[in-house]
């Protein structure tokens, strides 16, 4: 059994919305939001252990004009096709809230040394602040799975890819913002990351304002089911997990999967502050912290992500 307890603290201190990606190298590479959100950042290690020292770089940074120039969100580390894309969300310089989601491209075996070219936004459907774009692939076919606002809401959506910076086919709505604990402060439905294990595909999600109310949902979908059938999606009525004062884990949210070194055990990257009360808004508080925790299955085939911090 992998020993996580030097993870249950805070593992990586001041980045958020963290994402891991274990590579067919054995290697695992991490991204994350800044705190200044004006630059992309990545850094590896044989173990998650060592990504704690490990040395970051900065392989991006903002435009000082136009597109891609404000609020640098969330970015996501994939390898796809034998490239290395990092998704994104992004300002414009002239408005920090004209937020859309953008994909960078590297061609080189490492990605930290290599060359990163942009290709673009994302082409949605409709033009509205959108954000969290994670991808997966699935029976051959690519799919991209984002948030985006319509008219008070931040939804889930999905759709297939032609390649891994173009949407091909509608944008489909899958879950919305409707139980009480995805309406505190904000309306909000983000943050999507996939687990796909016994015959079905999951989606955790992160919902309400980012403070101590910040907690995960669940959605699942049958592998056999048309993934762009919004029919096919069921969502748990319960967050599956939530802030936690006796462990200090307030407003957990934002993750990614990963597994133990030996891919024995399942692990969650999520992010959470060590107390309630802000520092200044919630944007500007640097305190959310990147933690790492293993997670179990039930009976029931759906995963047991138990409690934040144990």
């Amino acid at each position: 059994m992998l020993d996580t307890d030097n993870y249950l603290k805070p593992w990586i201190v001041n980045r958020a919305d963290p994402y891991v990606l274990k590579h067919t190298d054995g290697l695992y590479y991490f991204t994350a939001s800044v705190p200044e959100y004006d630059r992309l950042v990545l850094r590896k290690a044989a173990t998650l252990e060592g990504l704690v020292n490990a040395q970051e770089t900065v392989i991006w940074r903002k435009h000082e004009t136009g597109e891609m120039g404000n609020h640098i969100w969330a970015p996501e580390l994939h390898f796809i096709d034998g490239k290395w894309y990092i998704y994104f969300a992004a300002g414009t310089a002239e408005d920090q809230w004209a937020i859309r989601p953008y994909v960078l491209e590297c061609g080189d075996e490492d990605p930290i040394t290599g060359t990163w070219v942009e290709k673009g936004k994302i082409k949605l459907d409709f033009e509205s602040f959108s954000l969290d774009a994670t991808t997966f692939e699935h029976n051959g076919k690519r799919y991209l799975i984002w948030a985006q606002y319509k008219e008070s809401d931040s939804n889930l959506y999905i759709a297939k890819l032609a390649n891994p910076w173009t949407i091909i086919g509608p944008q489909v709505l899958i879950s919305t913002p409707e139980y009480d604990w995805e309406i505190q402060g904000y309306r909000v439905n983000e943050g999507p990351a996939v687990l796909m294990r016994n015959g079905r595909i999951f989606v955790a999600f992160s919902a309400s304002a980012t403070d101590h109310r910040y907690c995960m949902g669940l959605l699942e979908a049958s592998l056999e089911a048309d993934l762009l059938d919004p029919g096919s999606w069921t969502k748990h009525p319960k967050p599956v997990f939530e802030t936690n004062e006796e462990t200090e884990n307030y407003g957990p949210g934002h993750n990614s999967f990963t597994v133990s070194e030996d891919g024995s055990t399942d692990l969650m990257v999520y992010h959470a502050r060590p107390y309630e009360e802000l520092i200044g808004s919630a944007l500007s508080d640097p305190n959310r912290h990147a933690r790492v925790q293993a997670f179990t299955w039930k009976e029931d085939g759906t995963p047991d992500f138990g409690v934040p911090g144990k």
